[in-house]
């Protein structure tokens, strides 16, 4: 079954231009030209992954992707023109998985929307284990984090990031290791956007952040699952 992708583009070519490489892929592509309609292309097509510019008239890429983040976990990737560190780890605080800085390839547009579908759940394989330590479960194959039996919305790279330490519970991995691991081979992404996925992480698993009882940080090395929380 095909996936349904929304691109929020207000340039008419270059949004063109990626539908038509992400059509090749076998992608539903719908797009749209401003914020506000976005969240009605949301509600009437339901997505599975929205790729989203930052600079748009009427509301801009990041306050709509604040918006989404609180309504859905839908997998979401930020364009941008801006490369500066900052504007980057503003739409990640936000809520954004991925992010893609013009001017980009269409074929790299491409790879990162079949990656976060693969991650997200659109492209996974079901048959997967589930990850237990404590009364926090990982189940892999249907993208999903319990604790106490609670359900935990998260986006796919906090997802990849937890599912990456419930592999190996007390294992301390690198920013490096998570970066190879949970979001892929990725030359753009900054080592300081693993420390934005865990505050967001930490956050909805209700971890305080002074003495957390999921992810531990190993100061000078990385992260790490408590082995027993």
């Amino acid at each position: 079954m095909a996936t349904e992708i929304l691109i929020a583009e207000d340039n008419p070519k270059q949004a063109e231009l990626a539908a038509a490489y992400l059509r090749r892929e076998g992608h539903r592509v719908t797009l749209v030209g401003d914020g506000p309609a976005v969240f009605e292309a949301c509600r009437q097509r339901r997505p599975d992954l929205v790729v989203l510019d930052v600079m748009m008239p009427a509301l801009d890429g990041v306050t709509v992707c604040r918006v989404l983040r609180a309504e859905s976990d839908v997998p979401i990737l930020m364009l941008t023109a801006r490369a500066a560190e900052d504007d980057i780890l503003r739409g990640l605080d936000a809520g954004a998985d991925d992010y893609l800085t013009k001017p980009y390839s269409p074929r790299e547009l491409a790879a990162r929307v079949r990656a976060l579908l693969r991650r997200s759940g659109a492209l996974r394989d079901r048959d997967q284990p589930v990850l237990r330590t404590g009364d926090l479960e990982v189940d892999v194959g249907r993208f999903e984090v319990r604790v106490g039996g609670r359900p935990i919305v998260l986006t796919a790279k906090e997802f990849g990031i937890i599912e990456v330490l419930a592999g190996a519970p007390g294992r301390v991995f690198t920013r490096g290791e998570i970066l190879a691991k949970a979001f892929g081979f990725d030359r753009y992404v900054l080592e300081r956007t693993v420390d934005a996925h865990v505050r967001n992480l930490r956050r909805k698993l209700g971890d305080d952040p002074d003495d957390p009882r999921y992810v531990q940080t190993v100061y000078g090395r990385g992260y790490r699952l408590a082995a027993e929380p």
